[in-house]
């Protein structure tokens, strides 16, 4: 789950030949959305705490689906650094009821039921992961 600023450009295209003026067109440069983003690089760093308390605030400002499975997947990582793996379960949870390709809910999920001694199903998990991404690094 790399941190990495993203880039949006909205451009307004109001003219029926499919040009705007310079005045009508809207450049925005950065991360969409700022606390998903440092939660994600603070879990990166290692900060499990201060990562779950930006994600959460970052939560309530997400833009679409795939900014809430990416909250929620980073939720879980977070609760399993922090060792409340019921809670890191329920939030994997819900990415995988929401978007079932989504490796790193499974990956994360996979953490969680070591750390609650479940290998069979963690097991499970790393094998669908695989299938869905064969070539991640984070399964290997």
């Amino acid at each position: 789950m790399p941190a990495r600023l993203l880039v949006c450009v909205h451009l307004l295209l109001l003219s029926a030949a499919g040009t705007a003026p310079a005045e009508e067109t809207k450049t925005v440069v950065g991360p969409s959305n700022v606390y998903l983003s440092d939660g994600a690089e603070a879990l990166q760093s290692g900060d499990a705490e201060e990562g779950v308390r930006l994600t959460l605030k970052g939560l309530a400002l997400v833009s679409g689906p795939r900014d809430r499975h990416a909250a929620w997947a980073n939720l879980c990582a977070g609760y399993v650094m922090l060792e409340k793996l019921d809670e890191a379960l329920n939030w994997c949870d819900r990415v995988i009821a929401e978007d079932d390709r989504n490796w790193r809910a499974y990956n994360n999920r996979a953490l969680a039921y070591i750390g609650r001694g479940q290998l069979e199903q963690a097991a499970d998990d790393i094998e669908r992961a695989e299938a869905i991404s064969p070539n991640a690094r984070t399964l290997k």
